[in-house]
């Protein structure tokens, strides 16, 4: 996809620039009441560093005023805690909730902070409202020529973005090769782009089969899923479902503030928990050299389960038969052999394994006994 000429480029500026939305948001749904426990659930979001929250008005209600007063009341508490809200929506909603383009204030009047336009509003009235409002456009089918027309009726670029969906389906998310195509080509364009990523507390129906965009994080925590986008370069990350564990919560937390990824194990000695390790500045191919290891000696040097395997995500230490490096605690990459000087202690569960593949020179490392 060729780019458009370099002026564009420098009207695109981000959202983030104005105080617009952030990099972590959440989900709030209205296909039923709001209740307290969806405002303290906020409350947390916006504790662990969440400003942004998603909601779709795609919902076939009989009755728009109910829609109409679910919005407002997440609109209300959204202003009350400084969260951005996002509203996604079509033609058909626009006259069911009574708004009008071209009087966007009776919008911002609910609370709602900005739109994810998916289908049957023209580029010229989008154009329109970008002068009003963050306006995100459906990142997957976007095209030059849509951003041509933009240009063309004096879109404001700096309140334009590119949020991709997430595939209730499973096999239907997207590609990550085609994924990463597409955000590269909307960077050159200078367009922030959204993502989501599964959540793993409350999952939304009807199939309950969680909600990414790409299909490949689908079975990963949400920890892994939102570092592996940062390292695709995507901007904004948003997670789909209802809600994330509270041991969710508390390692994307962590991860935001502290910049350690948490690793949950099936099982991970005591003495080891509680304690933040790094990996060496030297990177291993097959393995995680968490360095204090040798160091600290806070285990047992004696032989035990050194006739095991060590599959990707193995916890293993070095036992005496390795001499010098008996204590060295390592995670593997990838399956390798039994070794009768190393012990294998614990695995790290699968929906984190894929942090392993993500984890650099002097990386943060937390050890967690999955529950």
């Amino acid at each position: 996809m060729a780019a458009l000429p370099i002026l564009l480029s420098n009207l695109c500026l981000s959202i983030a620039d104005e105080g617009g939305m952030s990099m972590l948001g959440c989900s709030v749904y209205l296909s039923s009441k709001l209740s307290n426990s969806d405002f303290e659930y906020l409350k947390q979001m916006k504790q662990i560093g969440c400003h942004g929250v998603f909601t779709s008005l795609h919902i076939p209600e009989d009755d728009p005023q109910v829609l109409i007063d679910r919005v407002t009341q997440l609109g209300s508490w959204c202003r009350q805690l400084n969260l951005n809200l996002i509203a996604d929506i079509s033609d058909d909603g626009f006259a069911r909730l009574q708004w009008r383009l071209d009087e966007p204030d009776s919008i911002l009047a609910s609370g709602v902070t900005g739109l994810r336009i998916d289908y049957g509003i023209s580029m010229q009235a989008i154009a329109t409202l970008t002068h009003a409002m963050p306006v995100a456009l459906n990142a997957s089918t976007l095209t030059q020529a849509d951003v041509e027309q933009l240009q063309l009726f004096g879109a404001n670029f700096k309140r334009l973005e590119a949020w991709h969906n997430y595939y209730p389906r499973p096999e239907t998310g997207l590609a990550r090769d085609w994924f990463d195509e597409k955000n590269h080509w909307l960077h050159q364009l200078g367009i922030t782009t959204q993502a989501f990523i599964p959540g793993d507390g409350g999952l939304r129906g009807p199939l309950f089969q969680r909600l990414p965009t790409l299909e490949a994080h689908r079975i990963y925590s949400p920890l892994a899923a939102f570092v592996e986008l940062i390292h695709q370069g995507v901007d904004r990350i948003y997670i789909g479902d209802k809600t994330i564990s509270k041991s969710s919560q508390v390692a994307l937390s962590q991860y935001l503030t502290e910049d350690v990824i948490s690793l949950h194990l099936d099982r991970v000695s005591p003495v080891l928990q509680n304690l933040v390790w790094h990996n060496r500045p030297d990177v291993a191919r097959d393995v995680v050299r968490l360095e204090e290891g040798r160091t600290k000696q806070l285990l047992d040097p004696t032989p035990r389960n050194a006739d095991q395997p060590r599959l990707r995500g193995s916890l293993t230490v070095d036992n005496e038969r390795y001499g010098r490096y008996a204590g060295e605690l390592q995670l593997t990459k990838c399956d390798l052999l039994p070794d009768e000087k190393v012990n294998v202690l614990g695995r790290v569960c699968v929906a984190d394994r894929p942090l392993l593949d993500l984890i650099g020179a002097n990386t943060a490392i937390q050890l967690i006994q999955e529950e």
